[in-house]
């Protein structure tokens, strides 16, 4: 049975899934939403994820919500499937792993989201952007991408020398901001250039990329 993946592909969210769902070789359908519409705070929607949120996901009988643990299971379930994206050697490796998602989901992810949604999201829904947000929360993530610059020096990726899901949820924020002319927050770090080049070029996440679009 074909995995369904509920959304929009411009939405990081989904990207998120589909770009580990494109890592795994597996087949997958985009069921479309009216979002602008508030079809994701309408039953049936709602019965997948209660919260009005997207993506929701759904493999045979299994029904989730929230990318990070939808990546979670595809990596466990079809670990011998496409690329190990929770390749480890060791306890202590798998917690190096987990530890580096955790530092997107609550360093880097707050920071950038707001950016985001600041100077893309804001001005498509009207609103106006902020400046003085941005430009704060620019100064965090500068100061979370100089940790990231320094783990980098010693690793081609977050997580050791294996590129996981640590590396993969960063991407789909990147992909929009790294078009932006705040890209050189990034580009310059240059071990952190070196990774994002790197991951960027992956032939799943030029696919995702490319149809990623407000």
């Amino acid at each position: 049975m074909t995995i369904k993946v509920h959304g929009i592909p411009g939405s990081t969210c989904v990207a998120r899934v589909l770009l580990c769902l494109q890592e795994k070789g597996l087949e997958y359908d985009i069921v479309q939403l009216d979002v602008m519409a508030g079809e994701q705070k309408q039953q049936p929607y709602l019965s997948i994820n209660p919260f009005g949120q997207i993506p929701a996901f759904e493999d045979g009988d299994v029904s989730l919500f929230e990318s990070r643990a939808i990546n979670k299971y595809l990596a466990n379930k079809y670990k011998d499937v496409g690329t190990n994206l929770l390749q480890s050697a060791s306890f202590l490796e798998s917690t190096v792993i987990d530890l580096w998602m955790e530092v997107e989901s609550q360093q880097f992810n707050p920071p950038m989201s707001t950016i985001i949604k600041q100077t893309l999201v804001n001005p498509i829904f009207g609103k106006p952007t902020d400046q003085k947000i941005v430009e704060t929360e620019l100064a965090k993530l500068g100061e979370v991408l100089d940790v990231y610059e320094e783990r980098l020096s010693k690793n081609k990726y977050l997580a050791g020398e294996h590129y996981t899901l640590a590396d993969l949820h960063h991407i789909p924020y990147l992909v929009y901001f790294m078009k932006s002319p705040r890209a050189t927050v990034v580009t310059s770090r240059p071990h952190v250039s070196a990774w994002w080049d790197t991951i960027s070029s992956r032939p799943g996440t030029v696919k995702v990329s490319s149809e990623m679009k407000f």
